[in-house]
């Protein structure tokens, strides 16, 4: 787990503002490797997660009755005993949590209304946290929810308010996975619409996870695309740019390990596409 300090180390360096981990993260050990980073850089904004069950939590979970076995081997979990459980662990690992996001709701069940009755338990809880001034905020980070109609920024601002009891709510960020892969997004987006164009519009935060597809994309892009995108640039941070230049987005999340990644990312991002360039491309990804 030194690696994930030294990544965090790397990134924040290199001018990165945002740190952003799990409880699962890195075999459940992330936080504690962070915690020192994010002391020693008390600037650094960092977000992280609450909902999936860290193998490493399960035994603590099911023996200090949080969770039956039956929940801690499904390995997810929106509870209000185990989101309130999880988040305070991680308050006390990390030093402190600028944004905690509920990770994932759509593993709770593929069923609207019980997905929406699940956010409403993890903002009522999530609340209390940010009242107290236990967490900066939260939000929700999610692989296909959006995507999947299972809930949209004006229904998660709705649960905010209800679990607030009005409109002074501490729901602050939503994130999406957001590339040249799944470009659902990006296209919206252009078009003035979607959870990106909908989140800025009521003042919420938006983070893309997963520019890179998980290091799949750099392999797909050929070297004509990325010419396309931007000539002189690699594979990888081209598909960067294109992802940077998405607008209404405010943070793309990335894991790099080296000074040198972390630069190329910087150079990329610095200068975003023009709308009708990035438009060009989705058009021809589509095409």
């Amino acid at each position: 787990m030194r690696a994930v300090g030294q990544a965090a180390r790397t990134a924040v360096e290199g001018g990165a503002a945002w740190v952003d981990t799990a409880p699962n993260y890195g075999d459940g050990r992330a936080h504690a490797s962070l915690a020192p980073v994010l002391a020693e850089y008390p600037q650094v904004h960092v977000a992280t997660k609450t909902g999936v069950v860290a193998p490493a939590q399960r035994w603590s979970a099911v023996a200090q009755g949080v969770l039956s076995e039956r929940q801690a081997a499904a390995g997810h979990s929106l509870d209000a005993g185990f989101v309130r459980w999880q988040t305070r662990r991680s308050v006390h690992d990390l030093g402190r949590a600028d944004v905690v996001f509920v990770h994932n709701p759509e593993r709770s069940s593929p069923q609207r209304p019980w997905v929406h009755a699940r956010l409403r338990e993890a903002f009522t809880v999530l609340e209390e946290f940010a009242d107290r001034g236990l967490i900066g905020g939260y939000g929700v980070a999610t692989w296909s929810g959006f995507e999947n109609g299972l809930f949209t920024v004006s229904d998660l601002v709705a649960f905010a308010r209800q679990a607030a009891g009005g409109d002074g709510h501490h729901l602050v960020a939503v994130q999406m996975p957001v590339s040249l892969v799944m470009d659902t997004a990006i296209r919206a987006a252009l078009a003035g619409r979607g959870p990106l164009a909908e989140a800025h519009d009521v003042g919420l935060l938006t983070f893309a996870s997963a520019p890179l597809h998980g290091g799949e994309l750099p392999h797909l892009v050929t070297p004509e695309l990325a010419a396309l995108i931007r000539p002189g640039l690699s594979p990888a941070a081209a598909c960067l740019a294109a992802v940077a230049s998405t607008p209404y987005l405010d943070v793309v999340l990335l894991s790099a390990s080296t000074s040198e990644h972390w630069a190329t990312a910087r150079d990329a991002v610095a200068l975003p596409l023009e709308r009708r360039r990035l438009q060009e491309i989705t058009d021809v990804l589509a095409a």
